[in-house]
C-alpha cells in the first residue's frame, strides 16, 4: 500500500458535546495501532456507568468524518454514519454502551471503495454498505468488553484489511484537501484550490471521497477550528472572532455555528 497522506497531521476532529452531558455518561477516545493512525482517527466508546433516570439525547456535531458504530450489547445491529453538514441528535435509552470507529476524511471510501456521497447526512445499516465488516462486528464483539480488547480486535481486523487495500492517492485531491486544512477552511474555493482539477473534477472527487463539495467541507473545517480554539464569551464579543474565521458578520457566524453544533456559540462556550 502507498504511504497515506498525512491528514492526521493537519486535522483534529472534535466531538465536544458529551463533555457537557449527563452525570453517569462517559465518552472516551482511544488510538488505534500506529500503522492505522493515518486512516482511523480514533476508536471511541460512549456508555452509561449506571442507568439514567431518563433517556439520553446524544448530539453529534459536524466533524467531516465517517463513523462505524454499534451497541456492544447488540453488535448484530451495526451502522455507518456519513459526512454530515449539520449536527445530528440520537435519542438513546437510559442505559447503553456504544462503540465506534472514526475514519479520517476520505479514508473509509479509500479502504472499502464506497461512494461517500451515498452516505451523506444519514446513517445506514453497515451490512448494506460493507457486509464483511458488519459480519466481523457481529461475531467478534459482545457485552462488557474492556477497551484493550475492543482496540485489539479492531486493530487486527483493520491491519489485515490494510495489507491488501489499494489506495488512490490522487495528489490533486489531497493537494486540495491540504490547502483547505492548512487554511482552517478559510479560503475562496473557486480561486484557492488550483491543484490541476477542473471544478467538475474537484466536485466529483470530493463527493466520492468526502461525501459533499469542497465548499461544504471547508465550512465544517472552519467550524471545527473554532471548536478547538474554545473561545470565551468575551472573545466572541470583543475580538470579532467571526471575521478572523471568514464569516461576513456575527449573524452569519451564529447561524452557521448553530446549524453545525445545535446550539448558539454563546451556549456552547458558556463559562
Amino acid at each position: 500500500m502507498d504511504k497515506t497522506p498525512d491528514i492526521r497531521g493537519l486535522y483534529i476532529p472534535v466531538q465536544p458535546t458529551v463533555k457537557q452531558s449527563a452525570e453517569h455518561v462517559t465518552y472516551r477516545e482511544f488510538l488505534p495501532e500506529t500503522a492505522l493512525q493515518g486512516i482511523i482517527y480514533c476508536y471511541w466508546r460512549l456508555r452509561t456507568t449506571q442507568p439514567l433516570d431518563e433517556p439520553f439525547f446524544y448530539r453529534v456535531v459536524a466533524d467531516g468524518c465517517i463513523d462505524i458504530f454499534f451497541e456492544l450489547n447488540n453488535p448484530r445491529e451495526n451502522f455507518v454514519m456519513g459526512f454530515c453538514k449539520k449536527y445530528t441528535e440520537f435519542p438513546l435509552e437510559n442505559s447503553f454502551d456504544y462503540v465506534g470507529v472514526r475514519f479520517l476524511p476520505t479514508m473509509l471510501p479509500q479502504l472499502f471503495k464506497v461512494n461517500a456521497a451515498g452516505l451523506s447526512n444519514r446513517f445506514e445499516n453497515l451490512d448494506v454498505v460493507i457486509p464483511r465488516t458488519a459480519r466481523f462486528i457481529a461475531s467478534d464483539f459482545g457485552p462488557d468488553l474492556p477497551e484493550k480488547d475492543i482496540k485489539a480486535r479492531f486493530d487486527r481486523y483493520f491491519l489485515k484489511l490494510l495489507q491488501s487495500a489499494e489506495f488512490d492517492h490522487d495528489p490533486r485531491l489531497y493537494g486540495a484537501l491540504a490547502i483547505i486544512l492548512q487554511n482552517f477552511g478559510v479560503l475562496n474555493v473557486e480561486k484557492d484550490l488550483d491543484t490541476g482539477l477542473s471544478p467538475r473534477q474537484l466536485r466529483r472527487l470530493f463527493e466520492f471521497y468526502i461525501g459533499d463539495s469542497a465548499k461544504t467541507f471547508s465550512q465544517v473545517v472552519r467550524f471545527q477550528n473554532i471548536l478547538r480554539a474554545k473561545p470565551s464569551q468575551q472573545s466572541l464579543r470583543e475580538n470579532k472572532l467571526f471575521y478572523d474565521n471568514g464569516y461576513y458578520d456575527q449573524a452569519h457566524f451564529i447561524k452557521e455555528f448553530k446549524n453545525l453544533y445545535g446550539v448558539t456559540p454563546g451556549k456552547a462556550f458558556g463559562r
